[in-house]
């Protein structure tokens, strides 16, 4: 797609990113959306560095062409993490929980684009003024933590607010929220539980068929009490969770209600105590395939992106 600034900007053939989905967004399952001409995003969570810095290189032994990997700004191994990308020298980094004013040169002066993601305009702002090359507007009816605006609210305003590009994320299933969001203004996308169900994603078999089995209400938002909620597909754990937070349960109770929960999900398959977050499309995603199938199911049919 010349022309479109996502593309340039990072030279793939798709302005699609895979969501950095925490646990399941390995090397492979980057390499393999990267290979499909999309951006791979590895996640790294609250992961040590050297851990991010094996699936950077597993990633680096199954595809030539750019991938990227999330920092959580707020991980105790954020700056080991942020080491070892600059040393990798990876295409991109998306930033999530915090301000990465004070990397942002070094990134730009090993070469790796900078794209954090965004839930409202004062950031979006920020993070123009600071350098970087693009913002994620992620609206909350993406899975996994989520900001108070929805996609429709949240993407147009921010597009209207800076002058960089704008990638879309939350609520995309299919080429119609491809092409929603690309009237809003967006000139990217970024997709996370779609890709839950790829060949090349290792979620457990259970939380597969809990996502392409879901329906449209069966996704509920856990932590609103917390202030750092949560969107979950519905399960036990998620009945706790509601019950304890009515009942006046403290952050601390919150917090170790949900530790381990989503490796639970994702390693074990653990339908009551895992936490399986997912967007609230999970109720569209009824097809499983390779990440390339998945990607060309996105596009095709779109007004904007042409296979």
């Amino acid at each position: 797609m010349m022309g479109n600034r996502i593309c340039d900007l990072l030279g793939i053939r798709y302005p699609v990113f895979q969501g950095a989905m925490a646990w399941l967004a390995d090397g492979k399952l980057a390499a393999a959306v990267s290979n499909a001409g999309g951006l791979g995003i590895i996640a790294g969570g609250n992961a040590p560095g050297e851990i991010v810095r094996q699936e950077i290189r597993i990633a680096k032994s199954l595809t030539d062409k750019p991938f990227g990997v999330n920092i959580m700004l707020l991980s105790p191994f954020r700056d080991e993490v942020i080491s070892v990308v600059l040393e990798e020298k990876v295409a991109a980094v998306t930033t999530g929980a915090g301000n990465p004013a004070k990397y942002v040169p070094a990134f730009k002066a090993a070469g790796i684009k900078v794209i954090p993601v965004v839930p409202s305009i004062a950031l979006a702002k920020r993070m123009e003024k600071i350098g970087a090359d693009a913002v994620i507007a992620e609206g909350n009816e993406a899975g996994g933590h989520i900001g108070k605006l929805t996609t429709m609210v949240l993407v147009p305003q921010i597009v209207d607010s800076v002058s960089i590009p704008v990638i879309a994320a939350g609520g995309v299933a299919d080429h119609r929220g491809v092409d929603a969001c690309f009237t809003l203004g967006a000139e990217g996308i970024q997709v996370g539980t779609v890709f839950i169900v790829a060949d090349e994603c290792k979620a457990h078999e259970n939380y597969k068929k809990m996502v392409l089995e879901a329906s449209d209400i069966d996704t509920t938002v856990t932590g609103r009490s917390t202030g750092h909620p949560v969107q979950v597909l519905r399960n036990k754990l998620s009945k706790r969770f509601d019950d304890l937070e009515k009942h006046g349960g403290t952050p601390e109770e919150l917090e170790a209600l949900g530790t381990g929960a989503l490796k639970a999900a994702v390693i074990d398959g653990d339908i009551e105590k895992g936490s399986f977050m997912s967007g609230q499309i999970a109720g569209m995603v009824k097809e499983r395939g390779t990440a390339k199938e998945i990607l060309e199911r996105l596009i095709t049919g779109s007004k904007f992106i042409t296979l």
